[in-house]
């Protein structure tokens, strides 16, 4: 202990020796501690940062899965598997087997509302049936006309679609022993929800003999509506012999210049089934009205033309066609190609649209024989050509407003509100009576003609509500307002009744 003593050590100076190590280790551990407390916080904001990002590149994946409805891609344009979503995962109430009736747009409408259906209610649909026992008596299957595989695929992320039902409920099929029924038209999704689903749950399968206006065209969930769209403009794609055929008339009209369609119903069946005669010999008219008591389910079998006529319920005929268009300075040189079927007595009908309008074509007269000769014989793959045509057009105009004419007119305003006139036929009537009666000039036919159809020419409108009238409103499908940009003008006051 002598060396303690003897040393010069200095307790006091040891303290604060002491004391100033201890508050420089107290000084680095502070010092670490917000140095970890401020990495510590650049993490958890990072984090959110990232987590932010991710969830906005998964709702912007969503969008573009989801389609957005937005009239992006051209008609026929194809998409590469790899936009396809993953497969929805749900628990499917049972199976939904559809019979379309109609024509080709009436039954691409109605198998648009079945996809929208199956999905509002969980359920798997069956590859729609297309109508072969109607007056166009066309066999073709689903797969014909459409590209069924990209139709299934596309639309994985929504709803469930096979192509057949599974073994144990084909046998059930074959036997006839399933449930089936004609859902009630024009009906909400409250009536899908509690009155259809229900027997689904019941039966597994249930058969919807009819799919053609069996959603209303207004009160529907917004999400119902878009879907309806995403199925017509996106994933109900036209078979690729169609597609290729149809872009191949395109292209040849649009290597000379600008051209309209003309969608002229003066086929002779409806020419029959309308009971319009105007223009008609006696003898013509004779051989109309025997068609029309021919067809038993032709319920109208009495109708007054002139009366009919008057009233703009009437297809226009090729003459007042001819008149309107003169009228509305459609470019006499203009390629006018005619997508409907065989012209009623067309020589003598077609003359004075001719001589308006000499360029005056159909796929008969610009494709070869053989180009055509795998359609010939299927009435609806031969208007799935004109429909493809249509869509291109830089102009369409269709005579009387039919499903193809309502449904080309929709698809013509999600592309971006391509000219499409729509004709008043009512005004129409009225004034070519007047003009041929010489109680107006041409000059003044054509100025009331232009100004009667200033907002008739597929520009952005709100489509007309009439509660309790749905067949008298416009139809969805000819606007499809939920799916199209915004407008910006006040709604039009709904009609009371």
């Amino acid at each position: 202990m002598s060396g303690y003593k003897d040393s010069k050590f200095d307790e006091k100076e040891f303290d604060k020796m002491g004391l100033k190590y201890l508050e420089k280790i107290k000084f680095e551990k502070l010092k670490c501690s917000r140095a970890a407390r401020r990495m510590a916080q650049i993490t958890k904001w990072a984090i959110r940062v990232v987590t932010v990002l991710l969830i906005l590149a998964c709702a912007w994946q969503l969008a573009e899965i989801r389609g957005a409805l937005k009239p992006r891609v051209a008609h026929g344009q194809r998409l590469l598997s790899s936009s396809f979503a993953p497969e929805r995962v749900y628990k499917s109430n049972g199976y939904l087997m559809v019979s379309s009736n109609g024509g080709l747009n009436q039954m691409r409408a109605g198998i648009c509302d079945m996809v929208a259906i199956a999905r509002y209610i969980n359920v798997t649909l069956i590859v729609p049936e297309l109508d072969r026992t109607s007056f166009w008596n066309d066999q073709s299957q689903f797969n014909d006309i459409f590209d069924v595989d990209y139709f299934i695929k596309s639309l994985r992320d929504e709803v469930r679609i096979i192509k057949e039902l599974p073994p144990h409920l084909k046998k059930v099929e074959e036997m006839g022993t399933y449930f089936s029924m004609p859902p009630v038209s024009w009906s909400n999704m409250s009536y899908y929800l509690h009155t259809v689903l229900p027997r689904i749950e019941e039966y597994e399968l249930l058969h919807l003999t009819k799919s053609d206006a069996r959603i209303a065209n207004n009160g529907i969930p917004l999400e119902v509506q878009k879907l309806r769209c995403r199925v017509n403009y996106n994933a109900l794609r036209f078979a690729n012999p169609i597609e290729k055929l149809g872009r191949k008339i395109v292209e040849i009209l649009g290597q000379n210049g600008p051209f309209l369609v003309l969608h002229l119903r003066y086929e002779m069946d409806m020419v029959a089934f309308s009971g319009c005669n105007e223009g008609c010999t006696d003898k013509e008219v004779e051989e109309l009205t025997k068609m029309r008591y021919d067809y038993p389910w032709w319920k109208e079998k009495v109708i007054d033309s002139t009366k009919k006529r008057k009233a703009g319920l009437c297809p226009m005929t090729p003459e007042e066609t001819a008149l309107t268009l003169k009228a509305l300075d459609i470019d006499p040189n203009i390629q006018v190609y005619i997508a409907a079927g065989d012209i009623y007595n067309a020589e003598k009908r077609l003359a004075s649209l001719r001589a308006a309008f000499p360029n005056l074509v159909k796929k008969e007269t610009l494709l070869p024989d053989s180009d055509l000769l795998p359609f010939k014989d299927h009435s609806s793959q031969m208007a799935a050509l004109d429909y493809v045509v249509s869509i291109e057009s830089d102009i369409f105009f269709a005579t009387y407003p039919g499903n193809m004419a309502q449904v080309v007119e929709g698809h013509r305003r999600f592309l971006g509100f391509k000219k499409t006139i729509i004709p008043d036929r009512k005004l129409i009537v009225a004034l070519v009576d007047k003009y041929n009666q010489r109680k107006i000039n041409f000059n003044e036919f054509s100025k009331l003609m232009k100004k009667g159809h200033e907002a008739r020419m597929g520009n952005p409108v709100r489509r007309l509500v009439i509660p309790g009238k749905p067949k008298e409103e416009d139809y969805f499908w000819s606007n499809p307002q939920e799916c199209l940009p915004p407008i910006e003008e006040e709604p039009p006051p709904t009609i009371s009744l």
